[in-house]
């Protein structure tokens, strides 16, 4: 009974292997350099690199191999990559600034909420930058008296206290003007940035551009 499960088995499986070792292998398709266009079981190494295209026994085109690239195909498929991730980013900020605001009024309410921020601690620091000068201003009238910042040759010599005061004011003044500098251009950005939200609105909603 073994014999003969086997000897079915046998039978069955002996075509698909005559069928397999009588299966043609893969044609190639490729074009040399005179545009003249061959076929083959196997491509030539100097046109290894090139595009080619995978035939069947009847000639038609079933596959396609990408030759290698080019570095300026490469360069053009990374800005084409770039293009598209940027075209995404600006997909999800428009999407987000149309799910943000009803209106431009709206806009420019947040805008101006932002600003009066900034501009309440330029105001701020304005105000304690005018008391340090003066707190300057007094400390080096008093140092005055004293060498080395005094002319006079008789002038007893200032003390370290005072210079360390000075020093600490000069570097205090420093930082606030740095601190100020800062707030204004960050006011700027602000205005700058919700001017370019306010238009690419008006845009996607075809507003016109007169506010």
């Amino acid at each position: 009974m073994r014999l003969k499960v086997i000897s079915v088995a046998v039978c069955l499986l002996l075509p698909l292997a005559v069928a397999a070792q009588q299966r043609p292998s893969a044609t190639y398709s490729w074009v040399d350099d005179d545009g003249v266009r061959h076929y083959g079981d196997s491509i030539p190494a100097e046109y290894a690199d090139k595009p080619k295209e995978v035939v069947n026994e009847h000639g038609v085109t079933i596959g396609h191999i990408e030759g290698r690239k080019t570095a300026e195909q490469i360069e053009a498929e990374r800005v084409a990559k770039e293009l598209e991730v940027q075209k995404e980013l600006q997909r999800r900020a428009d999407q987000a600034l149309l799910s943000t605001y009803v209106n431009v009024q709206e806009i420019e309410m947040h805008r101006d909420r932002r600003i009066e921020l900034f501009q309440a601690q330029a105001r701020v620091t304005e105000l304690y930058l005018r008391n340090l000068r003066r707190r300057q201003g007094q400390l080096k009238a008093e140092a005055g008296h004293f060498k080395p910042y005094s002319s006079d040759p008789e002038a007893p010599m200032v003390e370290p206290s005072l210079v360390e005061e000075i020093k600490e004011t000069e570097g205090s003044i420093e930082r606030h003007e740095k601190n100020l500098k800062q707030f204004r251009n960050e006011e700027k950005q602000i205005k700058d940035r919700f001017e370019g939200d306010i238009t690419r609105f008006m845009a996607l909603k075809g507003l016109s551009a007169a506010r």
